[in-house]
């Protein structure tokens, strides 16, 4: 997990599986997706994005180059209701 683009580049020399992306701005996001294929890793090491994603957002994340994004605003803001079942014979 990184959340500035110097640790990003830092953690694409050491050839992980997969960085997340964590709290950037979609713009961000894309420089870094752009560093991952200067250094031509874009087939070995896997983006994720997360933090601030939101469904009103996620469409500008999604066209920023990454593989993966994680939507937190799905079980974040989730509220519970109260109701019961009631079985009849």
């Amino acid at each position: 997990e990184v959340d500035t683009l110097e640790e990003f580049e830092k953690a694409l020399k050491q050839r992980p599986d997969i960085i997340m992306l964590d709290n950037l701005d979609a713009e961000t996001v894309k420089k870094a997706a752009q560093v991952r294929e200067a250094y031509g890793l874009a087939q070995e090491i896997l983006l994720e994005v997360s933090g601030g994603i939101t469904l009103d957002n996620v469409e500008g994340y999604a066209a920023t180059g990454v593989d993966t994004i994680s939507v937190g605003a799905l079980t974040d803001s989730v509220r519970g209701i109260d109701f019961s079942l009631t079985f009849v014979r």
